[in-house]
């Protein structure tokens, strides 16, 4: 083949210094067939970062172009079709969905939607919203064979080809942070333009610096900014946790609620008795009931979950879907214990409601798995009715979550060691310390009194 060549030398990186000594550029040079090519930029990492992507084409043995200096699967971007945001975006989800569980396609087309926003090269009249749909269908579709898009968003989609920046304009210097801090700006921002929440602009991030990662590019444009990591808050506020008589009261509340409650009443006691996450007490079965005695600790054995992801990212169309536990393995499981007064809600729940399909416990009037939308319901109606008013109006249990920090809580300060309440829960004992670091009671006084004994004269 013509025009190529194998004989590639790569030289280190030059700091250019200007009359004061100041480093104003860095430059970086290298040899193809004998011909030298320079190449500067305004930092070392983005040097470093192009010095490392020539380096990784050589070690491939990949040939190089002696007219341009470069890889020849560089080829010149006025010599192929124009790469446009949306259509990389595109090619990334259709390589991510395989491997990724449907709460994190749902993430990463949320990222992927601010992010096209901000790099639209124009609206063309389109309002907001039936842009944003359209983006929404075309990163969930990639997960299913869907058939061309609903009417009304068929002529968006067509225009969102060639309406976004080009990736070509994502590496040029200036402009491609430029680009880029938009881009920042929009995933920190609620629709509304409010601040996001710290977690959510971190996740995004994440996501576009995955995405950046995969080679379209020379270097990644998200590292030539610099960008400050919103703090977030790590550890469980200790004035969600209720104590053991707030929980019973709130138990007696949702059995008292409806029909729909008595249902319920054993369903958030597996929360808060056995730390159990939504998706994990939605998915219980009877065979996971290792064992169930009365007047006695019984055990019992959990092998998956089923979390709420929505119907657009599962690959069943479903609103859930199964899949194994949170941070383990297919196939592994969690022992926990069940408490006492657990397994007597739990044996009268069985004698008077039975099962369900598959052996679930927790089913609906109507025989289907319990919704969201059903046991939020009950909850906040049922916390409305057990608290005070001075309780209901604080954070005190906000959230169905909140039951399993009360559990967590209650086992650390019982004194379980670390390492048995974290496999109980199912996560490592440094998250264990670190989340709840601040729902641990009484640890405080015992230091103060060993401080007070060592310095007392």
């Amino acid at each position: 083949m013509k025009g190529i060549s194998y004989d590639v030398r790569i030289h280190g990186i030059e700091k250019r210094k200007n009359a004061a000594g100041v480093v104003t550029s860095y430059r970086l040079s290298w040899k193809v067939s004998g011909t030298t090519w320079k190449e500067k930029f305004s930092t070392a990492a983005q040097a470093d970062a192009f010095r490392s992507e020539l380096m990784t084409a050589a070690r491939r043995g990949e040939p190089f172009s002696p007219a341009t200096g470069q890889p020849v699967s560089w080829q010149r971007e006025d010599e192929k079709p124009v790469l446009t945001w949306y259509a990389f975006t595109l090619q990334y989800v259709e390589a991510k969905w395989p491997y990724a569980s449907p709460n994190h396609r749902r993430g990463i087309a949320e990222a992927l939607t601010d992010a096209t926003e901000a790099l639209l090269t124009d609206t063309d009249g389109y309002s907001r919203e039936a842009i944003r749909a359209a983006l929404r269908w075309s990163y969930s579709s990639r997960i299913r064979d869907c058939g061309r898009p609903p009417a009304e968003l068929s002529g968006i989609i067509d225009w969102l080809e060639s309406h976004t920046t080009p990736m070509s304009a994502l590496a040029e210097s200036g402009k491609g942070a430029l680009l880029m801090r938009g881009v920042l700006a929009r995933i920190t921002q609620t629709k509304d333009g409010k601040p996001a929440a710290a977690n959510t602009a971190n996740r995004k991030r994440m996501v576009l610096n995955n995405a950046m990662e995969i080679g379209v590019l020379p270097l990644n444009p998200l590292k030539t900014v610099k960008w400050t990591k919103p703090r977030t808050l790590t550890t469980i506020d200790p004035r969600v946790v209720i104590n053991i008589h707030q929980a019973r009261r709130f138990l007696t509340a949702v059995e008292a609620h409806s029909e729909r409650g008595r249902r319920m009443k054993a369903f958030f006691a597996c929360m808060y008795f056995a730390a159990l996450r939504p998706e994990e007490v939605v998915d219980l079965r009877e065979c996971h009931l290792i064992s169930l005695p009365e007047n006695d600790w019984g055990q019992m054995r959990l092998t998956n979950a089923e979390p709420r992801a929505g119907s657009r990212w599962t690959n069943s169309g479903k609103v859930r879907e199964r899949r194994e536990l949170k941070h383990r393995a297919h196939g592994e499981t969690r022992s926990v214990p069940i408490h006492p007064e657990l397994g007597s809600l739990l044996r009268e729940h069985i004698r008077q409601f039975g099962t369900g399909p598959g052996g679930c416990i927790f089913i609906g009037p109507r025989g289907g798995l319990m919704t969201d939308r059903a046991y939020l319901k009950v909850f906040h109606e049922a916390r409305a009715k057990a608290f005070t008013e001075a309780e209901a109006n604080s954070p005190l249990m906000a959230v169905p979550y909140a039951l399993r920090h009360a559990a967590v809580s209650t086992w650390l300060n019982a004194g379980v060691p670390a390492p048995q309440v974290a496999e109980w829960a199912g996560h490592s004992v440094a998250v264990l310390h670190r989340v709840y670091a601040k729902c641990v009671h009484g640890q405080d006084k015992e230091a103060m009194r060993r401080i007070w004994d060592a310095t007392r004269s």
